[in-house]
């Protein structure tokens, strides 16, 4: 009759619930995705499907607020106490209020520890500021990740979840370079190991983008903070995965803001996500993708507003992917040409001075050329960089420039593509290999159609 067979099945669903139950996972969410009571709502069930896993979460700020606290601090500096001060009390009103409409009732245990928090950050605006201006910034900016934090716990927890909240900067332990702190990874590695022990069926709850130095001093972490917390955490923590949620449904191949028919990369491989970073793509930052790849930990970009979607998956294949015209455009361009007044050729000496200048300037070389007597560089537009730059050069150099110009980078380019892209353009400066073209052209209306064939 076959009675083995259902024994069989319940071995094996108990095998799978055994290996889904041993998986860790770092789930990263942005403001975004709270900005509103019904948004982080929508976190939370999304959290709730996977307590059968055990799961780190890391979340922003709630939508906006950093900007909020940023201006609070220019005010704080500039000595404005009046506007500061009626800027702080409306985001303590407004967490207050956003705290209530999310769990539809007040609760006592929540708004003291928000109103710790605001007692806080209260201390640092009595004071006259007498260091620098990035030290008030992370003592301030901070509080966004902290109050957003401690609102979603006691959320999760009125859901009936078991979450444990913590303060990141006990854990991640940096230096005192304030608004781009550089982690200790041994202290912080120790530190994580002992505050992190996330249990099946439980979440701890913590904070990106911040840390603390050893005085125990707020920090931040720079651009990209949060994505880059969570992937400290996934590799100090040996994670299974990270999955950084966003309000788009995968990874795409072009900017939609600007390429009308964009198309959704489902894999993409570490290698080709570096890439398009350095072309200028606003993608995931290297440094976040760095303490993953150590570990050869996967990373999923998925969409919080569509969960059922697939996404992207970035890692390292086993296997070549096809990848359609990965497309970056850079606007706000300068081309400049410069130009030995001797007509001696630029070669090692001359390069190296050249160099030097940029370096000194702090301006990044987006595209280079160089020729007998000349050299070309492309850049991105900073007036008061390129000011410096042009007075440096223009002391032993002569200098041309084109401005109002665009940097195209198409990553696996075809013809069609590009020449569907260069109708009517005025190409200044081209360079290729097998599988990138860059080109600087001239600022005209877009009409590529990608996947359009003529």
């Amino acid at each position: 009759m076959g009675f083995g067979m259902p024994e069989k099945s319940r071995e094996f669903d108990d095998l799978v619930l055994a290996l889904r139950q041993s998986m860790s996972q770092v789930f990263k969410f942005g403001g975004a995705s709270i900005e509103t009571p019904e948004r982080a709502r929508n976190v939370g069930k999304i959290i709730q499907s996977h307590l059968h896993e055990s799961l780190v979460v890391v979340i922003s700020a709630k939508g906006k607020t950093t900007n909020a606290l940023e201006l609070i601090t220019r005010f704080f500096y500039d000595g404005d106490q009046r506007g500061s001060q009626e800027l702080f009390e409306q985001l303590e009103k407004d967490h207050l209020q956003y705290a209530r409409e999310l769990l539809e009732s007040e609760d006592i245990a929540l708004e003291e520890q928000l109103k710790s928090f605001f007692t806080e950050m209260d201390w640092v605006l009595n004071e006259k500021p007498n260091k620098s201006f990035d030290y008030y910034y992370d003592q301030i900016v901070c509080m966004g990740e902290l109050l957003s934090t401690a609102i979603m716990a006691a959320y999760l927890r009125k859901q009936g979840m078991k979450v444990q909240w913590l303060d990141i900067r006990d854990s991640i332990k940096t230096d005192d370079t304030y608004r781009d702190a550089n982690i200790d990874w041994e202290w912080t590695s120790t530190l994580v190991k002992d505050h992190f022990q996330p249990a099946s069926g439980s979440i701890i709850l913590t904070q990106g983008f911040i840390g603390s130095t050893d005085e125990n001093n707020s920090v931040t972490l720079g651009r990209e903070g949060s994505d880059y917390t969570a992937a400290v955490l996934a590799n100090l923590l040996d994670a299974d995965a990270l999955t950084i949620w966003k309000d788009v449904p995968s990874l795409l191949n072009a900017d939609p803001k600007i390429f009308p028919n964009t198309l959704p990369i489902e894999e993409i491989s570490v290698h080709e996500v570096i890439e398009m970073s350095y072309y200028g793509a606003q993608v995931i930052h290297p440094k976040t993708i760095k303490p993953l790849r150590n570990k050869n930990i996967p990373l999923y970009v998925r969409c919080f507003l569509d969960p059922e979607k697939k996404g992207t998956k970035i890692h390292q294949p086993n296997h070549p992917i096809q990848y359609p015209p990965l497309m970056v455009l850079k606007t706000k361009q300068i081309l400049l040409q410069v130009t030995t007044r001797d007509f001696s050729f630029i070669t090692e000496d001359n390069l190296s001075r050249i160099y030097e200048l940029f370096h000194r300037c702090k301006i990044k070389i987006n595209l280079i050329q160089n020729a007998a007597i000349s050299f070309v560089a492309c850049i991105d537009n900073q007036e008061e960089k390129l000011e410096k730059l042009l007075l440096a050069l223009q002391e032993e150099y002569e200098v041309r420039r084109n401005e109002d110009l665009f940097l195209f980078t198409v990553r696996h380019y075809t013809q069609d593509v590009l020449r569907e892209e260069l109708k009517n353009r005025t190409v200044l400066l081209t360079q290729k290999t097998r599988s990138t073209i860059q080109m600087v052209v001239q600022i005209g209306k877009l009409t590529l159609e990608i996947g359009h064939t003529s």
